[in-house]
C-alpha cells in the first residue's frame, strides 16, 4: 500500500509561506520575498506531481476502480456521536487532478509575477496573498468532508477579496473587491443552507459516506417536501447555489468582469483556472448524489450552465477590454463544464459528460491561464487594456504572439490541440442527452472562435497604433511560463482521461465521434474566418454591423443591463421598501424602547437617590416609617 502521509505538507507549506511573507515580508528584500514564495510553491507542485504519479500509476485498484484514500484526518469539532467536522486530506481521481491544476497554474503565476509585479508597492504583500489563496484552494480540493470544504471555500473568498482589492488606493479596485465578496456571500448562504439540510437528513458531513452508493444520501427515499421536490433535491439545489456564485454562473456572474481590476496574474490564478472552477468541482464531488438521488437538481445544473455559456459568449463578442473578453470567455467555458455534468449519468459511458467536464476543466486551466498571462504581457508592453488602442503587435512581441495564438486555437477547438478533445467530448455527451442543449453549445463553439480571434486579430494584426514608446517583449520570468503553458495547451488533450477520471472511478474507452467533431471544427473555422475578414485589417464592417443591429449590439455591449437591474432592485425596492422601514423600526421602535427604559430608570434613580445619602437621620426616618407602615398593615390584616 502506497503511503500518502506526506501530502499534509501540501497544505502546511503554503500556510507557512503566508505567515512568513505576511508577517516578515516587509523586512525582506522584495526579490527575496518573491523568490521564497516561488520556491515554496515549486516544492508543493513537485509533491503534487509525485502524488498524482503514485496515485494513478502505482496504487492498487479495488475491482478495477481507483480508491478514495484518506491520507490524513483529524476530528476538529465533535457535534454528536456520528456528526463531527474533520480536517483532513482525501485523495481520489478528481482531488488528485485538481492538485495538479492548482499547483501548476499557481507556480506559473508565481514565476510570472516576479517580472510583472517588479517595482510594485506591496510586492511582499502580493506574494503573501498568493500563498494564502493557494493554501485555501488546496484545502478546498482535498477536503474529506463538506464542512471542511465550506471553511476553505470561505477562505478562498477572503483571498479573492484581498487580491482583487490589491490596489487599495484605486476606488474601482475597492468597489470590485467588495462586489465580488458581497455577491458570493449571498450564494454561499445558499451553500450553507444546503449543507445544513443535507447533514440534518444524512447525519454526516463525510464525503466518502455521502457519496457512497450504500450511503444515507443515496439509499434513503423521502416524500415530496416542497413544490414536488424532495428534501434531498432541495438541499442539492442550495449546494449548487454556492457553486453558481463561485463559478460566476447566471445570475451571480456580475462580479467576475469587475474582478479584472486586480493585477493580471490574479486574473489568471483566481478568475481563469482555479477559483472559478470550484463550483464545477463541488458538483463533481457530490455527483453520485446529484445523478442518482437528485436528478432534478442535475437538470438545473445543465440548463443554468447552458444559459450562462451562451449569455457570456454573446457579451464577449462586443467587449473591448481584453481582460473582460477573457472574463466572459471564462464564464462561457465554465458553463460548458456545468452543462457536461448536468447531462451526465453515473458509471461507464453514461458518465461521459462527467469525464468530459473534468477533462475540459484540466485543459481549460492551461489555455485560459496562458491567455490571461499573455494579456498581462500585452498590457505590460502597451500600458492599455483596450484592443482599440492595439494593433500590429506580432512583430514586437514574437513569443507572446505565438503562445497567444496557440491558446486562441486551443479554445476555438482546432485539432489536435487540447481544447478540441475536451470540447468534443462535451458536445457528444450533450447530443446523446439533450439536443436543445447540444444546439446551444454548438452555437457557443462558433461564437467562441469568433470572439477569441476578434481579440487576436485586433491585438496582433490590424492597424498599427501610435504607441508612446516602442513595445518590447516581456522578460524571461514572464515569457517562460507562457511557453510552458503553451506546451500544456497543446499536449494535455492526449491524456487518456477516460482511464483516469470518471464518475465511478472505473476506466472506460472513449473515442472521437466524427459526426460531432467535424461540424464543431467547421463552425469554429467559420468563426475564425469571419473574425479574420472583420479584424485582420481595419475595415468598416464592424461599425456597419453595430449600426445595423444597433439595439442588439447596445444590449450586448452593456451586458444586457443585468448590473443595472441589480442596482434598481437594490436601491429602489430593497433599500426603499424593505431596508428603510426596517431602519425606521430599528431607530424608533427598538432604539426608542431601549431609550425609554433608560429614561425611566434614570428618572426613578434620580428620585430615590436620597435613600442612599449616607445620613443616619434619613435612614432612621425611613426605618421608622417603614416599621409603622408594616405595623398598620399587620393590625389591619389581623382584624
Amino acid at each position: 500500500m502506497v503511503n500518502f502521509g506526506y501530502t499534509i505538507w501540501i497544505l502546511i507549506l503554503p500556510f507557512l509561506m503566508f505567515l512568513l511573507l505576511g508577517l516578515a515580508g516587509h523586512k525582506l528584500k522584495p526579490k527575496l520575498s518573491g523568490l521564497l514564495g516561488t520556491i515554496g510553491l515549486g516544492i508543493i507542485t513537485a509533491l503534487s506531481y509525485v502524488t498524482a504519479y503514485k496515485y494513478f500509476f502505482t496504487s492498487e485498484k479495488v475491482d478495477e476502480a481507483f480508491q478514495k484514500l484518506t491520507a490524513f484526518n483529524s476530528v476538529w469539532l465533535q457535534l454528536t456521536e456520528n456528526l463531527h467536522i474533520d480536517i483532513g486530506i482525501l485523495l481520489d481521481p478528481i482531488s488528485v487532478m485538481m492538485l495538479i491544476v492548482v499547483t501548476t497554474v499557481s507556480f506559473m503565476v508565481h514565476i510570472y509575477s516576479i517580472g510583472y509585479m517588479h517595482g510594485e508597492k506591496g510586492f511582499e504583500r502580493f506574494f503573501a496573498f498568493l500563498s494564502l489563496f493557494t493554501f485555501s484552494m488546496l484545502g478546498l480540493v482535498v477536503a474529506t468532508n463538506i464542512f471542511q470544504m465550506y471553511i476553505f471555500w470561505e477562505l478562498v473568498g477572503v483571498s479573492s477579496y484581498l487580491l482583487i482589492g490589491f490596489y487599495y488606493t484605486k476606488p474601482s479596485a475597492v468597489r470590485a473587491s467588495k462586489k465580488a465578496f458581497i455577491v458570493t456571500r449571498f450564494a454561499d448562504m445558499g451553500f450553507l443552507i444546503g449543507i445544513l439540510i443535507l447533514s440534518f437528513n444524512t447525519k454526516t458531513f463525510d464525503f466518502i459516506t455521502l457519496t457512497s452508493l450504500s450511503g444515507p444520501a443515496i439509499t434513503q427515499t423521502g416524500g415530496a417536501a416542497f413544490m414536488g421536490l424532495s428534501v434531498l433535491t432541495w438541499s442539492m439545489i442550495f449546494v449548487y447555489m454556492g457553486g453558481v456564485g463561485k463559478s460566476a454562473m447566471f445570475p451571480f456572474h456580475i462580479w467576475l468582469p469587475d474582478a479584472m481590476e486586480g493585477p493580471t496574474p490574479v486574473s489568471a490564478l483566481i478568475h481563469a483556472a482555479t477559483m472559478v472552477v470550484a463550483g464545477v468541482y463541488l458538483v463533481a464531488r457530490m455527483f453520485p448524489i446529484y445523478s442518482i438521488a437528485a436528478p432534478d437538481a442535475l437538470e438545473v445544473v445543465a440548463y443554468v450552465g447552458a444559459f450562462s455559456s451562451l449569455l457570456a459568449a454573446v457579451i464577449a463578442c462586443t467587449q473591448t477590454d481584453i481582460k473582460r473578453v477573457l472574463a466572459y470567455s471564462t464564464m462561457s467555458q465554465i458553463g460548458y463544464m456545468m452543462l457536461a455534468l448536468g447531462v451526465s449519468g453515473y458509471g461507464g459511458h453514461d458518465g461521459l459528460g462527467y469525464m468530459a467536464s473534468m477533462f475540459h476543466l484540466f485543459t481549460h486551466a492551461m489555455f485560459k491561464a496562458l491567455l490571461f498571462l499573455g494579456a498581462g504581457a500585452i498590457i505590460h508592453a502597451v500600458h492599455s487594456n483596450y484592443m482599440t488602442e492595439m494593433g500590429g503587435l506580432r512583430k514586437y512581441l514574437p513569443i507572446t504572439h505565438a503562445t497567444f495564438l496557440i491558446a486562441c486555437l486551443t479554445i476555438a477547438g482546432v485539432p489536435p490541440l487540447s481544447g478540441f478533445f475536451s470540447k468534443d467530448e462535451i458536445l457528444t455527451a450533450a447530443l446523446h442527452h439533450n439536443k436543445l442543449l447540444f444546439a446551444v453549445e454548438y452555437a457557443v463553439a462558433g461564437l467562441t472562435a469568433f470572439y477569441m480571434f476578434r481579440l487576436y486579430f485586433s491585438i496582433f494584426w490590424g492597424k498599427e497604433r501610435h504607441y508612446h514608446h516602442t513595445p518590447h517583449e516581456a522578460p524571461l520570468t514572464m515569457t517562460v511560463p507562457l511557453m510552458i503553458l503553451a506546451v500544456g495547451s497543446v499536449f494535455s488533450g492526449f491524456i487518456p482521461f477516460s482511464k483516469l477520471v470518471t464518475s465511478d472511478s472505473r476506466p472506460f474507452e472513449s473515442h472521437i465521434e466524427m459526426a460531432v467533431a467535424i461540424p464543431s471544427v467547421l463552425i469554429g473555422l467559420v468563426g475564425i474566418f469571419v473574425a479574420y475578414i472583420m479584424y485582420s485589417k481595419e475595415t468598416a464592417i464592424p461599425d456597419k454591423l453595430a449600426t445595423t443591429f444597433k439595439y442588439s449590439y447596445k444590449w450586448a455591449y452593456n451586458k444586457f443591463y443585468i448590473d443595472e437591474v441589480y442596482l434598481f432592485v437594490t436601491k429602489n425596492i430593497i433599500f426603499r421598501y424593505i431596508s428603510t422601514p426596517i431602519a425606521w423600526f430599528d431607530r424608533h421602535i427598538v432604539d426608542g424602547t431601549m431609550n425609554l427604559i433608560a429614561l425611566v430608570t434614570q428618572l426613578v434613580s434620580f428620585r430615590i437617590r436620597g435613600f442612599q445619602s449616607g445620613q443616619l437621620q434619613k435612614y432612621g426616618y425611613v426605618f421608622v416609617t417603614g416599621a409603622i407602615a408594616l405595623a398598620i398593615i399587620f393590625v389591619y390584616l389581623w382584624k
